[in-house]
């Protein structure tokens, strides 16, 4: 794995958008005892189930600690007929958030794929993050892009995760203020001094503002579920018609500012408002 000194933009990388086509997800094995209770039998059993589903058209890398790498082999040989296309890879982590600790990956227009290394501190470090010790989830993407022989881009110290932000591959990226700027993630550099930090990394020219994410959303309100592209100049916004529900006012905001903003193209966005589930009575 070589490790370049440059950034993606200037070597003429970017970051694709979600919905483009892929070869391969990374899914990690769900053993912490403070998320997954009861020993994460059930947690274990859909991720077994969700992995094969995707297994049928893509490639996936299941990773596990050593100490697991058997148990997650056995219960996805379970589903021999569908998994022809699961990698069991033996990677430590701290959880099993893959898509906040596992690399970003860019491309070129010859279609070669790198990887970005990130700093990651469970959501807000010493500040407010979720977990006091994130040592190996902070190594995992250096990890896997090894061992899946890619090569990477390393930008720490700068801390962000993968659901706080998301590129439509054609310039333009959403994020959210309350996460991107909160405290716990790097306090020491300013809004401007962040987006130009996303400009270099994931070589977009625009970068959208969001105000905020979904309620009591505890990594600080990621832009993943609240907002995300379904294409350059569209995309879907968690909504609620009860002006009671706190998420009201939070996704009204968001809409207002999708409203009066352009992509980096120029066009307008169109937004589909897409209902979050009506909360248990």
């Amino acid at each position: 794995m070589e490790i370049f000194k440059t950034c993606p933009r200037e070597d003429g990388f970017r970051m694709p958008g979600e919905f483009e086509p892929h070869k391969g997800c990374i899914i990690i094995w769900p053993v912490r005892p403070g998320s997954w209770i009861y020993g994460g039998k059930a947690a274990k059993r859909v991720f077994s189930e969700i992995a094969a589903v995707i297994a049928q058209s893509e490639h996936v890398y299941m990773l596990a600690d050593h100490e697991h790498l058997e148990e997650a082999s056995e219960a996805l040989s379970e589903l021999s007929t569908l998994n022809k296309g699961i990698e069991v890879v033996g990677i430590e982590s701290d959880d099993a958030w893959a898509r906040d600790v596992a690399p970003t990956f860019v491309k070129n227009d010859k279609g070669v794929v790198r990887g970005i290394n990130w700093s990651f501190n469970a959501w807000g470090g010493d500040y407010d993050g979720l977990y006091k010790s994130w040592e190996k989830d902070n190594l995992l993407a250096k990890r896997f892009l090894e061992y899946a022989g890619f090569d990477c881009y390393d930008a720490e110290p700068f801390v962000l995760e993968g659901g706080s932000i998301h590129s439509d591959g054609d310039g333009t990226m959403l994020v959210t203020e309350s996460c991107l700027c909160s405290p716990g993630r790097n306090p020491k550099l300013g809004k401007a001094q962040i987006e130009e930090k996303l400009k270099q990394y994931c070589n977009v020219e625009k970068v959208v503002w969001l105000p905020c994410g979904i309620y009591q959303d505890e990594t600080n309100e990621h832009v993943d579920n609240v907002c995300a592209f379904v294409r350059p100049g569209e995309v879907v916004l968690a909504w609620t018609d009860k002006e009671e529900d706190p998420q009201y006012e939070m996704s009204k905001k968001c809409l207002e500012v999708l409203e009066s903003e352009t992509d980096a193209k120029g066009r307008h966005f169109k937004v589909h408002k897409l209902y979050i589930p009506e909360k248990p009575v």
